[in-house]
């Protein structure tokens, strides 16, 4: 399965956040904890360019928080700033602010030497679709400004939001790039909703899922579907698809499974969080080939 994505507006919001750069003292990027590098979008270090960037690890109450600390070492040594945040909950957004202030503190400091008076520190907000972007500019904002939505694509507008007295956020929607590299990187992003379901293959997605969950969180499906190890480690997927399936009642007429709704419902509880806090990269995976693993689930 090859995954692609890359509306017209997209394109279109690259071009504007390019335009509107020379206006901007801080980047906020923000990564979903759960795949803070696949959710990373390489054409952002292009379009920023020397930029103050805040890298922000969205989602942190859905990612397993030893590999979150793992993350934020990784960027620390890289000297990349990066806190973990829920913006849903608003926990971590405090160190937002004061975070962007050191960012930008050598620029103000030439500001007010040369007699110019401070004024509210500008910074854009970048990410990949269904990151949390208007999640977290609501927060901040305290109000219902941006729209919201549990889908990829929600926000195709900038717009300049301010946040109190100290800083001013400018919104753009959601960037993907036109081509993934890495598929991985698309089995990944699909895992955790970042792509619109309806253009991709759900089962390819719950095939990958349940092989990265089996090899690193196997107790999790073992509780969540009360599945034994047999069937967890069964040479056959399917096997864990007509497990599911069965358990949740997702028969067609016959008494077959439907697959369909059996990887539907699979990945919207672990989107969810239901299967409990996994993360699904950690920083030792960066140079890890893909064929062998794609090759496989292209097999299945």
């Amino acid at each position: 399965m090859t995954i692609q994505w890359f509306p017209g507006h997209m394109a279109k919001a690259r071009r504007q956040v390019t335009e509107k750069l020379s206006l901007i003292d801080v980047v906020i990027e923000l990564a979903d904890a759960r795949v803070p590098a696949a959710s990373r979008n390489p054409m952002i270090d292009e379009i920023i360019s020397n930029k103050p960037r805040l890298l922000l690890l969205n989602k942190a109450d859905l990612a397993d928080p030893r590999i979150t600390q793992q993350w934020l070492a990784h960027y620390e040594k890289q000297g990349v700033m990066a806190i973990a945040i829920d913006a849903a909950s608003g926990q971590g957004l405090k160190a937002i602010i004061s975070s962007c202030e050191i960012l930008v503190k050598e620029k103000f400091d030439k500001m007010r030497s040369k007699g110019i008076k401070p004024r509210a520190i500008r910074a854009l907000i970048v990410g990949i679709p269904n990151v949390g972007k208007s999640t977290l500019i609501n927060k901040l904002a305290r109000k219902n400004i941006a729209k919201t939505g549990d889908r990829p694509g929600v926000t195709q507008a900038q717009q300049w939001i301010k946040v109190g007295k100290e800083i001013e956020l400018l919104d753009t929607p959601g960037i993907l790039w036109p081509k993934f590299e890495d598929q991985l990187v698309g089995l990944r992003l699909a895992t955790t909703g970042a792509i619109k379901d309806s253009i991709i293959n759900l089962q390819e997605v719950m095939i990958y899922a349940i092989k990265y969950l089996r090899e690193f969180y196997p107790n999790v499906l073992k509780e969540r579907y009360d599945m034994n190890e047999e069937v967890l480690f069964s040479e056959e997927v399917v096997d864990i698809f007509d497990h599911i399936g069965k358990k949740r009642g997702l028969l067609m007429s016959g008494g077959i499974i439907d697959y369909d709704k059996t990887s539907d419902l699979f990945l919207r509880e672990l989107r969810a969080g239901k299967l409990g806090r996994l993360t699904f990269e950690n920083p030792s995976m960066l140079e890890v080939t893909t064929d062998e693993i794609l090759e496989e689930s292209a097999q299945e």
